[in-house]
């Protein structure tokens, strides 16, 4: 009788261990999801920043048309992307041809002078901002989640419930290059 008692106390204490690590790690994935949500959010934002962007660019300045469908094609790729890794990737293509339009934007005085376009400028520097700010915390949260489920004994049952590692957010190698100014023309 004792040791039946013995035995049910043992086998109710593994089944709340277990219980607690189950939930903790439910925990985190659910923070990982939600902090990816939260970096599609800015990038949808920056996205329907765009067309109006576009729109006052092309009153004050002679962009070439390809620029132009190209951020048009880019948004429309983050917008309509099956998969994170290919929102971002198209988001981390559409940054780049966003910051061509603004950096040439300095060549057009009455441009800048425009309420609008400088309303623009600052709500996707603003963005731009947010973005960053929300890769890190996402990253940061990966980094947290990825550690609990590949630490013993979280990761026998990170593995036994099909707990999967995160990728983390990480800089293009286009991102990476240097920026090269030369003269009054600036390149990526």
């Amino acid at each position: 009788m004792v040791v039946g008692i013995i035995i049910a106390v043992v086998v109710v204490l593994i089944l709340a261990i277990i219980i607690k690590i189950y939930n903790g790690l439910v925990v985190l994935k659910n923070r990982v999801e939600n902090q990816g949500a939260q970096v599609e959010v800015q990038l949808k934002r920056r996205a329907d920043l765009i067309p109006n962007l576009i729109e006052t660019t092309k009153g004050y300045a002679n962009y070439e048309k390809a620029t132009l469908e190209r951020v048009t094609e880019l948004r429309s790729k983050v917008l309509n992307a099956s998969s994170a890794s290919e929102s971002y990737q198209a988001s981390n293509a559409l940054g780049r041809e966003l910051n061509q339009i603004l950096v040439h934007s300095e060549n057009y005085p009455e441009l800048k002078a425009n309420t609008n376009f400088m309303k623009l400028h600052e709500e996707l520097a603003d963005t731009e901002d947010k973005i960053v700010k929300a890769r890190q915390f996402y990253n940061d949260t990966v980094m947290k989640y990825n550690t609990q489920i590949m630490m013993f004994p979280k990761s026998v049952f990170a593995g036994i419930f099909g707990f999967k590692k995160f990728d983390l957010l990480e800089a293009t190698p286009e991102e990476k290059k240097s920026v090269k100014i030369e003269a009054n023309t600036f390149q990526f």
